[in-house]
C-alpha cells in the first residue's frame, strides 16, 4: 500500500515555504504560494471552526501567531477570517480557499488535527471539500481514529500516520493510556492501513516505520527537516522529507 509517486516526488514544505523574516508565514497564502512557485508540495494542519467550517492553521488556540486568544472552535470561520496576524496583512485561510489557490499545481498534504474524542467532523468537512478538487491531496493525522476516518470517508485519497517512537502523558495530555499505547510502534497498523508513515527526523532509524515500509509497503516520509544532518538522516532512512527552514536543491 504505498503512496503515489507523486507524494514522494519532491520535497515537502512544512506548513507551506514560509520565512518569518521575509513576512512569510506558516499556513498563509504567501507561504502556499512561495512552494508552488519552488514546486514543493505544500504540508498544512486544519482546524475545525465552531460553525464546522475547515480552517488552515495549526494551534488549537489563537495567540502565537495572532492578536487575541481563545480556542479556534470557539470562533466561526467569518470571525477567524477576521482575525489579525502579527506579522503579516493576511488572514486564515479556508481549505477550500488553499485548493482554489493551489489549483493542483502540488500536492497538498493536509494534517488532520485531534483532540482524541472521536470527532469526525473534520474529516468529514474535508471530504466534502476535496470532492470537487481535482488536484493531488493527502490526508494524515495523528490520532489513527482520525487516520480510519480516513480510510472510511475518503477513500480515494493517500492516507499517512504522523508519529514518532514514545508517547508520554505530558506531551500527549488528550490522549488516553490506550491511545497512547495503540500509537506506539504503530500497533494501529491493521485498523488504519495507512498508505504512508510519516516519521519524526529525530527518532530515524527506528524499529517502527520499518514495520510499514518493508512489511506493508508504505512510503515512508520524515518531518521535520531543519538541518544539514537531519536532512542527511532523512535522505539514509526515508522515501521524502517534511522540511523547514532549510532549502533543498531544485
Amino acid at each position: 500500500m504505498r503512496a503515489p509517486e507523486w507524494l514522494t516526488a519532491r520535497p515537502v514544505a512544512h506548513r507551506g515555504l514560509h520565512d518569518a523574516a521575509r513576512g512569510i508565514i506558516e499556513n498563509m497564502p504567501a507561504a502556499a504560494n512561495a512552494a508552488v512557485q519552488g514546486r514543493f508540495a505544500i504540508e498544512c494542519d486544519i482546524q475545525l471552526s465552531a460553525d464546522g467550517e475547515v480552517m488552515v492553521h495549526h494551534d488549537d488556540e489563537l495567540g502565537r501567531l495572532t492578536e487575541g486568544s481563545g480556542p479556534i472552535d470557539g470562533k466561526t470561520a467569518a470571525e477567524l477570517k477576521a482575525v489579525a496576524f502579527k506579522d503579516t496583512p493576511e488572514r486564515m485561510m479556508t481549505l477550500a480557499e488553499l485548493c482554489a489557490l493551489v489549483a493542483g499545481q502540488v500536492p497538498l498534504v493536509i494534517e488532520v488535527k485531534s483532540r482524541f474524542d472521536g470527532d469526525r467532523r473534520l474529516v468529514k468537512r474535508m471530504a466534502e471539500v476535496l470532492s470537487g478538487y481535482d488536484g493531488p491531496a493527502a490526508g494524515m493525522s495523528f490520532d489513527p481514529d482520525q487516520v480510519v476516518a480516513l480510510r472510511e470517508l475518503i477513500p480515494s485519497r493517500p492516507r499517512g500516520i504522523v508519529a514518532e517512537h514514545d508517547y508520554t502523558e505530558p506531551d500527549w495530555p488528550k490522549a488516553s493510556a490506550a491511545q497512547r499505547h495503540e500509537m506506539t510502534h504503530l500497533r494501529h497498523f491493521f485498523r488504519t492501513w495507512p498508505h504512508f508513515v510519516a516519521y519524526w527526523v529525530d527518532d530515524l532509524p527506528s524499529a517502527a516505520p520499518w514495520i510499514g515500509r518493508h512489511i506493508f509497503g508504505s512510503s515512508l516520509l520524515t518531518w521535520t527537516v531543519r538541518t544539514p544532518e537531519q536532512r542527511a538522516r532523512a535522505a539514509r532512512h526515508a522515501d521524502q522529507m517534511i522540511f523547514e527552514d532549510f532549502r533543498p536543491e531544485s
